[in-house]
């Protein structure tokens, strides 16, 4: 495998895991209490590669939802309460932004490898 398809192959990976991670941050954002995970890329080895080298999640808090709260006094009577239950601190727009993102790159990695396998076939017609 040439430098460039390896290359390639990795950061089809590391973009693969990051709209995952998207994916799942968007299908959670109404879940209460959700928090949103972030994928956390870096250079492979001798920087010739993408690795994702975590997956952090965002302990910021999400938005108060007033529920209610259905409860029974002592005598058992039914006494309905106001209760605050903290929403997931998802920000669609930022994942949106990111599925973008990294939609882009998988399709340049895609290109690469697109284009790499031309050039080798280009060559072996050559020589033939």
């Amino acid at each position: 495998m040439t430098d460039a398809i390896a290359a390639a192959h990795s950061a089809l990976g590391a973009m693969s895991t990051s709209l995952a991670v998207s994916a799942n941050n968007v299908a959670n954002a109404t879940t209460d209490g959700y928090k949103s995970r972030e994928a956390r890329l870096a250079d492979g080895p001798d920087a010739r590669s993408v690795q994702v080298t975590d997956i952090v999640r965002d302990d910021a808090a999400g938005g108060l939802n007033p529920t209610v709260v259905e409860a029974r006094d002592e005598a058992g009577v039914p006494a309905p309460g106001v209760d605050l239950v903290e929403m997931s601190n998802v920000n669609l727009v930022r994942q949106n932004v990111n599925m973008i993102e990294a939609s882009r790159a998988f399709e340049a990695g895609a290109a690469v490898i697109r284009t790499a396998d031309d050039m080798a076939g280009t060559l072996l017609d050559r020589r033939v």
